[in-house]
C-alpha cells in the first residue's frame, strides 16, 4: 500500500489517505520500518553491496 501511495506520488499525484470519518491520515515512511523489515528478512543493510565480492583478478 505504501509503495502505490509513493509511486502516484512520484506522479506528481496529491494522495491523501482517509479514516472513515473523512479525516486525513499522516502516513509517516520512517527509515526505522526499512531496517526493521530488513532485519526481520535477514538482510543486512549495514554493510556495501559486493562488499565480499571477489575480483577478476581474484580468480
Amino acid at each position: 500500500f505504501k509503495v502505490l501511495i509513493k509511486e502516484m506520488q512520484s506522479l506528481c499525484l496529491n494522495v491523501e489517505v482517509l479514516s472513515s470519518d473523512g479525516m486525513s491520515i499522516e502516513m509517516r515512511d520512517t527509515d526505522e520500518d526499512v531496517f526493521r523489515a530488513a532485519e526481520e528478512l535477514g538482510i543486512d543493510l549495514s554493510r556495501r553491496p559486493n562488499e565480499g565480492a571477489m575480483n577478476v583478478e581474484e580468480i
